[in-house]
Formats: structure tokens, sequence, C-alpha cells
């Protein structure tokens, strides 16, 4: 299967068609409210990079307060430098790790040889942010979950701080997929319907264990040369982005043609079908708000 780039953002709009114009003040003259006040709710991903540069800063004073004294306190389980995934760490700028919460043998170990998930010189990149003329910055990287074997990407906040002549560098970091969802076609579990018709879905809440806020999916579909899906409806609007192939989708028996890049509306209550008219897999993403559920399809004749 081919990896798709590119078309998440045009996919996101497309799935807005139908809501309508977002905080709209149909009758009201904007600029005549001079009380109007705008209150944006921070999300979950800015408000962890705040907390973790918070972290920091507080171990940081705290180290300047105690020295070496510090670091014990950075070890204690359940406690505010160290509970679940979260803890702080601190480094020598020779890369020798000095407080490592989740495993303290490895303390005194080099860093200098570090690398992700994916082979970059983390170590290094870690120790060149905190060396830099800002003294701090971010740092993204995959790095498996405890427990796990697959990597998730983790964003890492690094601060340098200088105590009685030695340079210490102090991070802590959050995985970002706890907060920010992600998938991949390549990875979908895709079931057969209509014979030689594939469906994966790449977004669909209610196959997500977590809150996502939004009210369509996305679905990625395969048909395979010379087949079809059978004629239903919808009682909501779908619209087909095609990715790869050409067919023939029929609306009320009106064919329009599909190929790569085309995107067709979809209305509501409408008779459709579609072919693979082509020699290969015809594949396209289909877009429905609300989300697809089977109650909202009817086959018909």
């Amino acid at each position: 299967m081919k990896k798709i780039t590119g078309v998440f953002i045009i996919i996101l709009l497309i799935s807005t068609l139908g809501m309508g114009c977002v905080g709209s003040t149909e009758g009201t003259d904007i600029s005549e409210q001079d009380d109007l006040i705008i209150v944006e709710e921070q999300s979950e991903l800015y408000s962890q990079k705040q907390e973790r540069i918070a972290l920091v800063n507080a171990a940081i004073d705290l180290i300047g307060e105690k020295g070496e004294l510090a670091f014990p306190e950075f070890r204690q389980k359940d406690s505010q430098w160290y509970h679940n995934n979260s803890y702080i760490t601190v480094w020598k700028t020779e890369g020798i790790r000095v407080v490592f919460p989740p495993k303290v043998s490895g303390e005194g170990g080099s860093v200098l040889d570090l690398e992700d998930y994916n082979g970059e010189p983390l170590g290094m990149i870690i120790i060149d942010t905190a060396l830099s003329e800002e003294g701090e910055g971010w740092v993204n990287y995959y790095w498996p979950k405890p427990g796990e074997t697959v990597p998730s990407k983790k964003s890492t906040f690094v601060k340098r701080t200088t105590i009685d002549n030695q340079t210490y560098l102090v991070h802590s970091g959050f995985y970002v997929n706890d907060y920010i969802y992600t998938n991949d076609v390549e990875d979908l579990e895709h079931f057969s319907r209509f014979g030689d018709v594939f469906i994966g879905n790449l977004l669909h809440p209610a196959t997500v264990n977590k809150e996502l806020e939004v009210n369509y999916s996305i679905a990625h579909v395969i048909i395979k040369p010379g087949k079809s899906i059978e004629p239903h409806m919808m009682n909501n609007p779908e619209v087909y982005y095609v990715l790869e192939g050409e067919g023939v989708l029929y609306i009320e028996d009106v064919p329009f043609e599909l190929s790569k890049g085309k995107l067709v509306h979809i209305p509501a209550n409408s008779k459709q079908y579609t072919e693979n008219a082509g020699d290969v897999d015809l594949e396209f993403f289909a877009i429905n708000q609300p989300v697809w559920s089977e109650e909202n399809e009817e086959m018909v004749e």
C-alpha cells in the first residue's frame, strides 16, 4: 500500500463543509459589541509543554538551593518530580547521566552515543540544545513507552544551569501521542464489504481511546479492479477524495468520473454506488459527518 502524504489538511477542511460558519453572529454587528470577550481554551498539548517548562525551572531552582542534595528528591516516586511517565533527568555537559529516576542503575553512564528509535543522535542533540546560545529548547524524537516496543513521538524540554562551577542539563519530556491523535494508512486493518471492497478506519471517534471532540469519520476505501460498492443511501452528506486509480461514482444514476485528486460531495439521502473502471485498485477517502454508522446507511435496489 502506498504512503499517503499531503492530503490530510485537505480532508480536514472538507469535513467542515457541513458545520456551517463557526462562531457566527447572525444578525449582529460585532463592531457594536464593545464588551465582546473571546476566551480560547488552551489545548492539552500547549498545557503539557508549559508544565514541562515549569517543572524543569522548578528543578533548577531546587538545585540552586540545595545543590546535589536535590538529586535524591528527583528520584522519589509518586512525587511532583517523578510520577507515571513524568520525571526529571539531569546530565553533565560531558554526557554523563547524573539523575535518571526510571533506571537509577543507568546513572553514571555516558549518553554521548545515545540514539533514538530512528537512529538519530539523541544524546548529542540534547547536549547541543542546552549548550546553545539560548541555553534551552525543545527536542523531538521517537522512543517506545515503558513496556512497549513500538516507538511514540516524545518531546523534551532541556535547560542549562550552572551550580558551583558545574554545568548541568536538566530536562523533562512527555509522549505527544497522549495528547495528539495520529494514524497511518499503512497501519490500518481493513475489513471486507461488498466482496472485493476493503475499508479501514483512518479516523473514527468510536475506535479511539481518547476524546477527539470531532463529529466526522474518515475511512480509507479500496475497490479492486472490476468490483463495485453496491447501491445505497446515507442519511448524512459524504465526501470522496480519490487517492489512486480510476472509477465512476453514480449519484442518483448520474455518473461522475473518479481519478487521482478528484473530490466529490454526495448530498444526504442520495442513491449512490461506485465502480472501479480501471486495471488497478481504486483508493479514496470517504468522509462522513456525522460519523459513519450502520443505522445511517440504507441499501437500495
